[in-house]
C-alpha cells in the first residue's frame, strides 16, 4: 500500500532525518574530542584508523565488501 503524501508523513520522515543527523553530529564531535585528547589533534592517525575500522565493520557481517563496490 502506497502512503499518501500528507503533512503527517512529511513531518514524521523529517523528524527521523533530523534525529539521524543529530546523532551523527554528536558522534563526530565525540571523535574530534578523542582525537584532541589521545592523539594531540593528529588527524592523520585517526583518519587512517577510521578508514581501517570502517572497512572492518563493512567486512565482518558478510565476509565481503560488496557494500563499497558501487563507489
Amino acid at each position: 500500500m502506497k502512503e499518501k503524501l500528507t503533512l503527517h508523513y512529511l513531518a514524521k520522515n523529517m523528524t527521523i532525518i533530523i534525529g539521524l543527523v543529530l546523532i551523527w553530529r554528536g558522534i563526530w564531535h565525540i571523535l574530534d574530542g578523542v582525537d584532541m585528547y589521545l592523539f594531540d589533534d593528529n588527524k592523520m592517525i585517526t583518519a587512517f584508523g577510521g578508514i581501517a575500522l570502517g572497512l572492518l565493520m563493512l567486512y565482518l557481517p558478510d565476509k565481503d565488501l560488496k557494500e563499497i563496490q558501487k563507489l
